[in-house]
């Protein structure tokens, strides 16, 4: 286990039980999200999809009509 978790888990071990199963909920939610990202990725159909909606982002770009991850509200340019 390197470092970082390490000192997490211990922060964890100190919070009220209901803390850390909510905590560990996410943790393996995220685990799971992640594996199922992989596997549809993995999938050689994923690339036609992929491809077509690199072409739409790519498409609403051009027309200005992609915001920008600015919390404020900003446009992109």
């Amino acid at each position: 286990m390197n470092a970082l978790l390490d000192k997490a888990i211990s922060a964890l071990k100190r919070l009220p039980e209901s803390e850390q199963e909510a905590i560990a909920r996410e943790v393996l939610d995220r685990i799971a999200a992640d594996a199922r990202w992989d596997h549809l990725l993995a999938d050689p159909r994923s690339e036609d999809i992929l491809r077509q909606l690199a072409s739409e982002v790519r498409e609403e770009a051009a027309r200005g009509e992609v915001l920008d991850d600015d919390p404020a509200g900003g446009r992109s340019r």
